[in-house]
């Protein structure tokens, strides 16, 4: 048995939703289903690592016969086995090939060589890549919120701000139209000089604050682009989110589907709602995208 010895080609960071590859390696898996990698695809999968963005909804076409893809992860190997979701080493790692794992409920029929055509769902991808979108905004607007509760130097995002989102956030989850984010305001946090102590007076304050910035940044209608570190397409080569904001051109490291304009956007709008739990202060952001 071979095994890819290159990532797999994705073309989603494009926006496309089809793609025609060849079928490299079908590794059986537990309870019947099989893992397809092919040399190149448009299907989005789910990252373990950071596993935030579902992954796409679609079909996989070989000699006529249409196989739904139940799901997709993305997979490594280092030439003597492929991990399914499990690699033992992060994305990009020197001496690993990262492929995009499509599963399949039946693989028979479904062999190496052949060629396979893939085929997106696009209202899902269209849905998740507003979600993904409206949740970069919202993480943005949340640290210039929140900068005046800082009362010491730390790291900073794309737009100066101290970069709350990526200090505090514990979990986060794209959502169609939406995202739901989680943050942890704990003893590590104070000590970097967050005044913890002042935000429950503030939440409506900063609520509004956000909406209203993520107002302008939508009414502006920016330009969005998913932008490669290098001049390949490989799975395990970074990437990063690119917004044109009225203030600035911003960008954060993405592995995801997006929109290509705030133009396809009506609205974006947070709800902010604080928890307590194990002497730590808890905080959810709910963000909602409204198409145009």
């Amino acid at each position: 048995m071979t095994f890819p010895a290159t990532d797999t080609v994705v073309t989603y960071p494009d926006g496309d939703l089809a793609s025609t590859g060849t079928v490299l390696h079908v590794e059986p898996l537990e309870e019947g289903r099989s893992a397809v990698v092919l040399d190149r695809t448009a299907f989005h999968p789910v990252d373990p690592v950071w596993p935030d963005q579902p992954a796409d909804a679609g079909t996989l076409a070989v000699d006529g016969r249409d196989y739904a893809i139940v799901d997709a992860v993305v997979g490594a190997t280092d030439g003597s086995a492929l991990y399914v979701g499990n690699a033992p080493v992060r994305t990009g790692t020197e001496g690993w090939a990262f492929v995009v794992c499509h599963l399949v409920d039946d693989a028979s029929g479904i062999e190496p060589g052949a060629t396979a055509t893939v085929t997106v769902d696009g209202e899902l991808r269209r849905a998740l890549s507003a979600g993904h979108t409206a949740c970069h905004l919202a993480s943005l607007a949340l640290n210039d919120a929140f900068a005046p509760l800082w009362t010491k130097d730390v790291p900073v995002d794309g737009r100066g701000r101290p970069n709350f989102d990526q200090l505090a956030i514990t979990s986060s989850r794209i959502l169609p139209e939406g995202s739901l984010d989680e943050y942890r305001i704990g003893k590590s946090l104070r000590k970097k000089g967050f005044a913890a102590a002042e935000l429950a007076g503030r939440i409506e304050e900063a609520t509004e604050a956000i909406d209203a910035t993520l107002a302008g940044w939508v009414a502006a209608a920016a330009p969005i682009a998913i932008v490669r570190d290098g001049d390949g397409h490989g799975l395990g080569e970074r990437r990063r989110w690119r917004a044109e904001l009225p203030e600035g051109v911003v960008e954060i490291p993405c592995g995801g589907t997006h929109l290509r304009s705030l133009a396809e956007l009506a609205s974006v709008t947070v709800a902010l709602e604080l928890s307590e739990a194990d002497g730590a202060l808890g905080l959810t952001m709910r963000t909602t995208a409204q198409p145009a």
